[in-house]
């Protein structure tokens, strides 16, 4: 276990405006506080690309490609000039090149990466999006760049990765960090940052279900990984506030082939930058 300083960056925090409404709703009918959530749960906060991602916005080639299954179009980085290319996918209200440190050491290793801002998110359209969009995306992707050597995914993004490797996504290894599992688990955080009880995420599950018609926790990572042979280097900070670190544990132990890397001190996305874990990672990677 690698061990830091406790200076881990908290959880977004929620608007009271949201919670007041949250609890207004909750009051008067739970159809529409479900809608309200669910509203939520789909949106993502979009964010500037902050100073310190500069040189990987600039130095990258970006055109937009569109997504047939989903009908909407996303922003693609091509960073790197290197054949041996690597996926990178970010998590939720993230950006493609959120993971520019990683991207930089894999440069330096002999590396190019191809990331992408998902639908609603960095620079790409849109208003609302969910995982499955996110495996749309990975998937097209790969008919345009393949092939790919390795890939990479921070939070959602992680879990979106070891559902495109159920799908057939062709990849010979994956680092996944700070990745969630039970989708009911992940429903149920969020149900309860925006101040509502917890029956409002049974109900939200089966609003998804209903509407999708398909089990929700036919997503969830442990219940996929089950089917993966690729090895896995599974990384998770034991103070990660956004997603509980007993979510590294059942993935690590439903995964076939793969390693578990624990933290303590970097959070949710301070891990992404932090030397020893990229130091791991491109060992993992070149192992």
């Amino acid at each position: 276990m690698i061990k830091k300083e406790d200076k881990t960056s908290h959880s977004l925090q929620i608007p009271k405006g949201i919670l007041y409404t949250s609890r207004f709703l909750e009051a008067i009918s739970t159809k529409l506080t479900t809608l309200f959530a669910a509203k939520l749960f789909a949106t993502p906060i979009k964010h500037k690309i902050p100073k310190r991602e500069w040189n990987m916005n600039r130095n990258s080639i970006q055109s937009t490609i569109k997504i047939p299954k989903i009908g909407k179009e996303i922003v693609i980085y091509e960073y790197g000039k290197s054949s041996k290319k690597v996926l990178l996918v970010h998590g939720w209200s993230g950006r493609g090149t959120q993971l520019y440190k990683i991207a930089d050491a894999l440069i330096e290793n002999g590396y190019s990466t191809i990331s992408f801002d998902a639908p609603a998110h960095g620079k790409s359209k849109g208003n609302k999006t969910l995982m499955p969009e996110f495996m749309a995306c990975i998937l097209e992707i790969e008919k345009h760049f393949a092939p790919f050597e390795f890939a990479i995914g921070h939070s959602l993004g992680g879990m979106a990765i070891l559902n495109a490797l159920k799908q057939n996504f062709t990849i010979n290894k994956a680092i996944i960090i700070g990745s969630g599992d039970v989708i009911q688990d992940i429903i149920d955080d969020f149900v309860k940052k925006i101040g509502l009880n917890h029956k409002i995420g049974i109900k939200l599950k089966e609003y998804y279900e209903k509407k999708y018609g398909e089990p929700m926790e036919d997503y969830g990572s442990s219940f996929v990984s089950k089917d993966i042979s690729q090895p896995i280097l599974i990384i998770h900070d034991k103070n990660d506030d956004d997603v509980d670190v007993k979510a590294a544990y059942q993935i690590n132990k439903s995964l076939k082939n793969s390693q578990l890397m624990i933290t303590e001190g970097l959070g949710h996305r301070k891990i992404l930058g932090d030397k020893i874990v990229i130091e791991n990672s491109i060992k993992f990677l070149k192992e």
